[in-house]
């Protein structure tokens, strides 16, 4: 599980180590780094990607509030402070929670449920993206190597009980493998099972009569326990 990196920046030494503390005992934090100086702070964040900084307001070389107009959007804060003055300023940039001083570990934690819930939607859309990525390809093995295929130039799939056929738009590959395992690396989406014998690249579906299916002069046949789903996706389409 990836994990939310975090700072801590306080010029008070006990303040940084009680909130070391408390992040040692939550499991979805990285501690990158904790420190009373906030120059050491602009400098790294400057060439580190950091999701959250806990971040005190009044600091006597750089204040909190100026700290986060230099950082700007790049980083989420929890503002860490003795004085509640501050809040309503702090709430104008990407501030995600407000603790007064002294601090709770159970207030802590509160600020701990907003930031998981902040980042869980995040790290969910990274997770997509990347399985998007890989709907884009595979790798099979033939002829004794590994050839990655562009999914979208797969055509259909035709099965030969331990073999596999890979027809693509300009070649033809044979793979030892099974139809059955081969579906599950596929999109459901963009492929479909038809036939005992066949799964199909449906975007390269030209041409459908019958129980029959055209895709580049090749007939397909669609078999009797596969024409209610198959159905079911020729009316979604019209």
């Amino acid at each position: 599980m990836k994990k939310i990196s975090c700072i801590i920046l306080d010029d008070e030494p006990m303040a940084v180590s009680l909130l070391s503390k408390y992040i040692e005992k939550v499991s979805i934090f990285n501690l990158v780094k904790a420190t009373t100086s906030p120059f050491e702070i602009a400098e790294l964040v400057t060439h580190t990607n950091i999701d959250v900084l806990f971040i005190d307001i009044q600091m006597p070389e750089l204040t909190g509030i100026q700290l986060m107009k230099m950082i700007g959007h790049k980083s989420k804060f929890v503002i860490t402070s003795a004085y509640s003055e501050y809040a309503l300023e702090g709430y104008e940039h990407n501030v995600v929670d407000y603790l007064l001083k002294p601090i709770s570990f159970d207030r802590f934690y509160k600020a701990v449920l907003k930031i998981n819930d902040l980042f869980k939607d995040d790290f969910l859309k990274i997770a997509i993206k990347a399985e998007e990525k890989r709907d884009n390809f595979l790798f099979v093995k033939t002829d004794g190597k590994l050839v990655k295929i562009n999914l979208e130039d797969l055509l259909f799939i035709e099965g030969l009980k331990d073999y596999l056929y890979l027809h693509l738009k300009s070649e033809k590959l044979i793979t030892l493998d099974t139809l059955k395992n081969f579906e599950t690396k596929l999109s459901q989406k963009k492929f479909m099972r038809i036939h005992k014998s066949y799964i199909v690249n449906l975007n390269a579906v030209e041409t459908v009569e019958r129980n029959r299916v055209f895709i580049q002069n090749k007939i397909i046949p669609v078999g009797e326990s596969y024409k209610v789903l198959f159905q079911k996706w020729i009316e979604d389409c019209v």
